[in-house]
């Protein structure tokens, strides 16, 4: 389920709050605290292809954008 469904569906049951805690008790998705799902693109949200290093937090396809922006040269 993505997270946008969830969203739309708490939308649909905020008149119903028992049906709601019960929806909420099976379908919410899990707290991370640790792996790849913890981290996520500051730019775009994605949380496949994460550079953390130097503090970047930017998946590769925002840091190929950004790169000149940001101070970092291609060297061939």
């Amino acid at each position: 389920m993505t997270v946008s469904s969830y969203k739309k569906m708490l939308k649909q049951l905020k008149s119903k709050p028992q049906k709601m805690q019960r929806y909420l008790k099976f379908n919410k998705p899990k707290e991370r605290k640790f792996g790849k799902g913890t981290r996520q693109c500051v730019r775009c949200g994605s949380n496949r292809g994460h550079i953390a290093k130097y503090g970047i937090r930017l998946c590769r396809r925002c840091f190929r954008d950004t790169a000149n922006k940001i101070g970092f040269k291609k060297y061939n």
